[in-house]
This record gives structure tokens, C-alpha cells and sequence, in this order.
């Protein structure tokens, strides 16, 4: 041990209590003079453990940050001003105590160590005596860190990182009070085609907290004067606490972190040109059937009608195919048609009937402006077995004349891995469960597309871009649009786990692919914290209006087509 009781020499005067009177003066020894028993690197040690675990010790160090009110952590860090040469061991711990100190408070601490979720702690503390002041400079922290290298050495320590990093997941911003942030922008799928991998993304992210444990927070943290951060926003010399808990490292900051509004939020759809408007769009349960897999109450079917209607009012598209709608004969889809027509006239949609939707809960299905396209024969599907969803096959012509063209609309296989055994588990490529099956499907596709007159397969294909299935469809002669025309750092549809990627596809064949003008995938959904979607279990009120943003969970996608002759 390198620091005895003399450290406090200047400050052990406030622990002695001087006896006056005819005899010599008596000195009383304080609770400052009773000197520390271990550093605090010691209790840390050098692996992701104490070696200590279960010994009661008596630590000293400054206070870096006060996560003691209501809701927060219940307890402060403290840290050593004088650090040991050891750069494998931390020199900061978490005080499990509501004794009253603050940062900048020198103090000497008495607890047993303890392991908690995988944070060192001192718990329960016996003894918390301030004796003085002190402080401690952050330690700079940079991302991405060295191969093999992990945040533990900064347990407990408190950190600045001097970089500029980008919300790259709001998912759990209104329920747990947390946001990923990365280095050098958002993390892409390492299965997008982008060259990132899932090491190289892992080195590059942390994650900010609240310095809470408590469940939906409110107000929202880190939201500044209404404005919710979005992924893409950007945050500066983060400064705070890193601590371990819950399986991942976050910091617990010190003061206020202000995101800068770098993603606004799109008012409308990218141009895309053309004469006539096809879009896709993952609905996320559109269910008329309460209880299931939409909705659970008449209140949250009307919001989460309001904003799919602003949605599809929003894209203006002239051909949507949609996916995730109930299975439920008419029921669902006329539901949504008649709410989207009060919306912006009536008779402006119209929809394709599905002549196989299939058995599962839910189907695709599409809808049209009859003003601007006119169906050309019966709609169709496929007979292959292997879709749990079967594909909706419609050709159109523009109102007027003009080249016809075919929708193919699709939803594959999830990457769930319920059931999932033999070629369909998860073969640890990236590309998740089930994949075997969405080739298999991919390819029925493709033959299928052979025999359609300017075939456009397009929608949530469960495959990002670089992945199998797609790959097939590519092979097979089929074009991704947003490939052509959306800049690769906007190439994405679904935030998963922090990751960035294209879930939602539109590939046309070459004999069409010439007369697509633009495309866009309109970033309304997958930015959006989920606090602002249409459930009311855990939202708060204020954070619901009517309109386009978490609509659903998938960005929708929308292309212009030339269809002149």
C-alpha cells in the first residue's frame, strides 16, 4: 500500500478533539485518522473481478460523482488522485451508500467488496468520513479501442471522451433512460456490405445512461426543450462514471450531455421523379383484432391508426405494398383504406385482394390509386411451399397508357429463431436464423419473376443487403434501387441492437430498372425512440401526436417510376 493516514496530514486537525484544563492537553484520535487498509486498485485488481470479494476494506479516494437521489443509483464513485503504475487496474469504485457527500469530497470509506451485476462495490459500507477536499482530472477515453482491449481498466473512473459520437440506438431512451453511442457515426449491420465487422463495431460503442435504475424516467432524459434525441444525433466530450451493470459498460454522467440535432427529422419523403409513386412499408401489426399482435385497446388501435394514415398520407405513393397487416379477409386493409381516404379523399385508395394469403396472423397485401394506375389482369401468388407468407403478384398501367409494370410484394422468414434446427439455425455467419429458408424463398422469387412482364420485388425480406437472399435476387437479375440512388451512410430501414441496416428492399429487373427515376427511404420510424409509438403501456402522453414519426418500426421505401413509351 503506497498512502497511509499521513496523506490527510492537513486535514487531520478537523478529526481531533483537544481536551482543555490544568493538565496537558489530550488528543483524541477522529474517524480521518483511522488510515485506509487497501488502495482502491487493489480492490479492483486486474481482472474483471475482485480479488477481494467478500473482505471488508477501508478505501480513500475523491468523489467523482453523486448518484444518490431519489431514483438514482443509491450510492457515489470514488476515485484515487494518485493512481498505482498498473494501467490493467482501475483506480475507481461504486459506495453502495446514501450518506451525504459530494464531488470533490475527499473521504474514507469502510465496506465489504462485492461483486453486483458485475460492478465492484462496497456494500454494505460501515463507515463514509469526508476529510477534506480533492480532485480528480477525467481520464480521456477514445473510441475505438485497441484490439482486445476492454472498458474495464475504467471501472468506476471517471472518463471524458474528448470525440464527437452519434446515437446510434434510442430503443431504450424512454424505458430504461439509455442510448448507445459510437465513434465515427452510427454502426452499420456487419451483414450491410459496409466492411464493418461485429468486433470492430463492438470496440467502437458505449453506452450512455441516466445515472438511474428506475423504469420509464420522466422527464425523458437527455431531451432538451421538447426535442427527444434521435439516432444520428451527436453528442461531444461526454464526460462521467463508467460503470458495468446489466451486461454492458455505461457511463453515468456528470452534469448534462447535449445532443446536437445532427438527424432532423425528414418532413417529407426524398424526390424520386417519375409519373407514378411505388412505395413499401412495414405496417408493424396492423391488427383490427384487439389482444394479438397490434393493439391492445380501442385507445391504442386509434393512435396507431392516426399515424399510419399520416404515414401513407405522407409517401403519396401511387402503389404501396404492405406487410404485416392482419390476415383477416378484408377486415384490416379496408379499415386502413377508409381511414386514409377521409384522409385525403374519398375514393383516392383502393386495394388488391390477396388470392392465397396464407395461414399465418399475418399477410401482405397492396394498395392503389385507381386515378392513376388500373390493375391489368387478376391478381396472383405463389404455390411454393416454402412461404409462411405468401408473395402478392399484380401487374399495372398507368391511367392513360404507358409501359405496365408488376408488383411482387414480399415479407420472407424472420431471423426469430424459434423452431430453428439443422440448416436453418443459426450457422454464426451474421445473417441469423432462418436463413436457408429466406434463399429458398428468395429463389422461388426469382423463377417467379421470370415469367412477369417488368417485374419490381420489393419488401421486407428479413435480409440485409450483403446476405444471402439477397445476393440470390441480385443473381438472378433484379436490381436494388436504393443502391443506385441513396447514399450508402442512408442506406438503411431498421435499427437492430444498435446496428444500422436495409431490411426493406426494392429490386427491379433490368427491362424496368431503366425507367426507375429515384428513390428514398424515408427515415421516419427507425431513428424514432420507441417512447414515440402508438402503445400507451409505457409512453407518456405527451410524447404521442398523430403523425408520421414511429408509425411503424421499418423505414418505408418509395421509388418513381418513367413509364412512357
Amino acid at each position: 500500500m503506497r498512502r497511509t493516514a499521513a496523506a490527510f496530514t492537513t486535514v487531520l486537525a478537523a478529526g481531533l478533539v483537544t481536551a482543555t484544563g490544568t493538565g496537558a492537553a489530550q488528543a483524541e484520535p477522529g474517524p480521518c485518522a483511522v488510515p485506509a487498509t487497501h488502495q482502491i486498485a487493489q480492490v479492483q485488481g486486474d481482472g474483471n473481478a475482485s480479488p477481494l470479494a467478500g473482505q471488508t476494506v477501508r478505501v480513500e479516494g475523491v468523489v467523482t460523482g453523486d448518484f444518490q437521489q431519489a431514483n438514482q443509483l443509491k450510492g457515489f464513485f470514488v476515485q484515487d488522485p494518485t493512481p498505482d503504475a498498473d494501467p490493467a487496474t482501475s483506480d475507481g469504485l461504486f459506495v453502495y451508500s446514501t450518506q451525504d457527500v459530494k464531488p470533490g469530497d475527499r473521504v474514507l470509506v469502510t465496506g465489504k467488496v462485492v461483486e453486483f451485476n458485475k460492478l465492484t462495490e462496497l456494500s454494505p459500507v460501515t463507515a463514509v468520513d469526508v476529510c477534506g477536499t480533492g480532485e480528480v482530472a477525467p481520464a480521456k477515453v477514445r473510441l475505438p479501442l485497441a484490439k482486445g482491449a476492454t472498458l474495464e481498466r475504467y471501472e468506476g473512473v471517471l472518463v471524458r471522451f474528448p470525440q464527437k459520437l452519434t446515437a446510434t440506438e434510442t430503443y431504450g431512451l424512454g424505458r430504461y433512460g439509455e442510448i448507445a453511442v459510437s465513434q465515427g457515426g452510427r454502426l452499420f449491420q456487419p451483414t450491410e456490405g459496409h466492411g464493418d465487422t461485429q468486433a470492430g463495431n463492438d470496440a467502437r460503442r458505449v453506452l450512455l445512461d441516466d445515472g438511474s435504475t428506475v423504469q420509464n424516467p420522466k422527464p425523458v432524459p437527455f431531451s432538451r426543450k421538447g426535442r427527444v434525441p434521435r439516432t444520428g444525433d451527436t453528442v461531444t466530450g461526454l464526460t462521467g462514471v463508467m460503470q458495468e451493470a446489466f451486461n454492458a459498460y455505461r457511463v453515468q454522467p456528470v452534469g448534462s450531455p447535449r445532443f446536437a440535432p445532427a438527424n432532423p427529422r425528414p418532413k417529407k419523403p426524398g424526390p424520386v421523379g417519375g409519373e407514378v409513386r411505388v412505395a413499401s412499408f412495414n405496417t408493424l401489426n396492423w391488427f383490427t383484432t384487439l389482444n394479438k399482435r397490434g393493439a391492445n385497446s380501442t385507445a391504442e388501435q386509434e393512435r396507431q391508426i392516426a399515424k399510419l394514415v399520416s404515414a401513407l398520407k405522407g409517401l403519396n405513393a401511387d402503389v404501396v405494398g404492405l406487410m404485416e397487416v392482419e390476415n383477416n379477409g378484408d377486415t384490416a386493409i379496408k379499415a386502413l383504406v377508409d381511414r386514409l381516404n377521409a384522409a385525403v379523399g374519398a375514393d383516392t385508395y383502393t386495394w388488391v385482394k390477396h388470392p392465397k394469403p396464407g395461414t399465418d396472423e399475418i399477410h401482405v397485401t397492396m394498395i392503389y390509386k385507381p386515378a392513376k394506375v388500373r390493375p391489368v389482369g387478376a391478381p396472383s401468388s405463389s404455390d411454393a411451399p416454402v412461404f409462411e407468407r405468401p408473395p402478392l403478384v399484380q401487374t399495372f398501367q398507368k391511367v392513360g397508357g404507358g409501359v405496365p409494370f408488376t408488383m411482387v410484394v414480399n415479407h420472407f422468414k424472420s431471423k426469430g429463431c424459434g423452431g430453428a434446427t439443422g440448416p436453418d439455425a443459426d450457422q454464426g455467419d451474421g445473417q441469423g436464423c432462418w436463413n436457408a429458408r429466406r434463399v429458398t424463398q428468395a429463389k422461388a422469387i426469382a423463377d417467379l419473376a421470370r415469367g412477369l412482364r417488368n417485374p419490381i420485388v420489393l419488401g421486407d425480406l428479413n435480409a440485409y443487403s450483403a446476405e444471402d437472399p439477397i445476393k440470390t435476387l441480385k443473381a438472378a437479375g433484379l436490381a436494388s434501387q436504393t443502391e443506385r440512388f441513396v447514399r450508402r451512410e442512408q442506406r438503411y430501414s431498421y435499427v437492430f441492437q444498435g446496428q444500422s441496416g436495409e431490411l426493406d428492399h426494392v429490386l427491379a429487373a433490368r427491362s424496368l430498372a431503366k425507367r426507375v427515376t429515384g428513390a428514398t427511404i424515408w427515415h421516419v420510424n427507425s431513428d424514432e425512440p420507441t417512447i414515440m409509438d402508438y402503445n400507451t403501456e409505457f409512453n407518456p402522453p405527451e410524447m404521442y401526436a398523430p403523425d408520421a414519426y414511429r408509425s411503424s418500426d421499418h423505414d418505408p421505401v418509395l421509388i418513381g417510376l418513367d413509364l412512357r413509351k
